[in-house]
């Protein structure tokens, strides 16, 4: 994996999740992510329409934009090879950390189990470097 790839995924980036709906368009998400041991991670919660389509159809694409240089992107597409128990918020705590600055995610709701996916990266896509004229 390229290091600036890796880099977008750690640093306070947005990361936006495709999946496909069961008429065959896409559904569009704006999460929290992270990259960890060659996979990409988002957290959501169980029975969300993103959790619904990737139960069907397991086929994603994430990208992420640094948030400090529109031009440092990638678009990753792949596979949710497994879908990881969240329920005790490891994940989404790191990621309040991450994003939030606070030590717990302060978005629980009754009821909620939360989960993570772990995709797979299949094709990677870099925005190359283009030098910029500053005349």
């Amino acid at each position: 994996m390229n290091d600036m790839v890796e880099k977008l995924f750690l640093d306070k980036n947005l990361v936006f999740i495709a999946t496909i709906n069961p008429d065959g368009s896409p559904q569009l998400t704006p999460v929290w992510g992270d990259f960890d041991n060659g996979h990409v991670q988002i957290n959501t919660a169980e029975g969300r329409i993103k959790h619904k389509n990737v139960l069907k159809d397991p086929r994603v694409a994430v990208s992420v934009v640094d948030k400090d240089d529109p031009l440092k992107m990638t678009t990753i597409s792949g596979k949710v090879i497994e879908i990881l128990p969240d329920y005790d918020y490891n994940h989404a705590d790191k990621l309040a950390k991450k994003y939030m600055n606070l030590e717990k995610y302060p978005f629980k709701s009754p009821g909620e189990k939360r989960i993570t996916f772990l995709i797979k990266p299949e094709k990677i896509f870099v925005l190359p470097e283009i030098p910029m004229n500053h005349d």
